[in-house]
């Protein structure tokens, strides 16, 4: 079976290429710059903008299935590229399967969809998608969802999955941030006592293969959106202490108070909008949000329905992060 697999060159694009091409899948991976890493293992790639839909013909064609991993992530930017990324392109990859008549859809959503500032403990896929957000990455991954699920039918079955803060070797996104905070040796996090779910980033490219295998058989996940963890919820200072002690950096955790933190954020994103400032604020509400709340969930229906379990557990992940760093395939500072 030929599968595309859209921002095929990024951290968790990568690991489910592999993983398909493991499987004996033909393997397409589409983004916009070069995956010497992937070209290596003899998958074709495809370079494009996810908001061209002719680049996305291209790459589409002849193939049988898709997984829709590009998206535009982060805690500030601008809301237009946030859309074009997050809307237009999902927008695009739908019209491009109906387009090409390929039958069967796998998308990457955000638990962030549901997440209205309070805490989620044992959340499952009854909670309703949130009518507020403080930042355009949640509120244009909850739109896109929309979307997708809104266009599943018989002749193509749409899945949304929700991998929940995904890490491990060769991340981008969670671990080079967390590096550039630490401040002799401390670290200022709100919540650090509330307990919040992660994923390594293996277990989350396992669960999209898992739900196309789905698609393509009894399709009960079909239409449906799915929290993916490890299934083991951590004290947020704990898991974060645990991550940076895997690269190399001891760290104390101090605890500040939500509520000051987030009139923080607030104080912050005035200033960047108006100024302007370059980059990002130090401190955003939506990052606060999410560090301040708990944020943990049940994953039984990913299990029954096409079959996820955590293949590998966080103390075996952050061995392989460990010993990735040591080989020097991992660096963050």
């Amino acid at each position: 079976m030929k599968t595309l697999v859209t921002g095929g060159g990024g951290f968790l694009g990568s690991s489910i290429c592999r993983q398909l091409l493991s499987q004996g899948h033909e393997v397409v991976a589409f983004q916009r710059s070069a995956a010497s890493h992937l070209e290596a293992l003899g998958i074709c790639i495809v370079r494009g903008d996810i908001t061209d839909r002719s680049d996305l013909l291209k790459a589409a064609d002849n193939c049988d299935a898709i997984i829709h991993t590009a998206g535009k992530a982060g805690v500030w930017g601008d809301r237009t590229q946030y859309w074009q990324i997050n809307v237009e392109g999902t927008s695009n990859v739908i019209r491009v399967c109906r387009n090409r008549s390929i039958p069967n859809l796998v998308y990457t959503s955000s638990p962030s969809v549901v997440h209205s500032g309070s805490d989620i403990e044992g959340g499952n896929e009854s909670l309703p998608i949130a009518k507020h957000f403080t930042s355009p990455y949640p509120a244009t991954k909850a739109l896109a969802e929309k979307i997708m699920l809104a266009s599943n039918r018989d002749d193509l079955q749409t899945v949304a999955l929700r991998p929940h803060l995904i890490w491990g070797p060769g991340d981008p996104h969670i671990l080079p941030r967390l590096v550039s905070k630490v401040r002799g040796g401390k670290l200022a996090l709100p919540g650090p006592e509330k307990l919040i779910d992660t994923i390594f980033v293996e277990n989350a490219a396992r669960a999209h293969v898992l739900a196309l295998q789905e698609l393509q058989g009894k399709a009960r996940c079909a239409g449906k959106p799915y929290f993916i963890t490890n299934n083991e919820p951590l004290p947020l200072g704990e898991i974060i202490q645990k991550l940076l002690a895997a690269v190399g950096i001891d760290v104390r955790i101090r605890s500040v108070p939500t509520g000051l933190a987030r009139a923080v954020g607030v104080v912050c994103e005035i200033s960047w909008r108006i100024l302007p400032l370059a980059g990002e604020p130090p401190v955003t509400r939506f990052a606060v949000d999410q560090m301040g709340t708990a944020h943990w969930f049940d994953t039984s229906a990913a299990e029954r329905d096409f079959g996820y379990r955590p293949g590998i557990s966080i103390a075996e992940g952050l061995q392989e992060l460990a010993q990735s760093q040591s080989r020097g395939q991992t660096t963050f500072f």
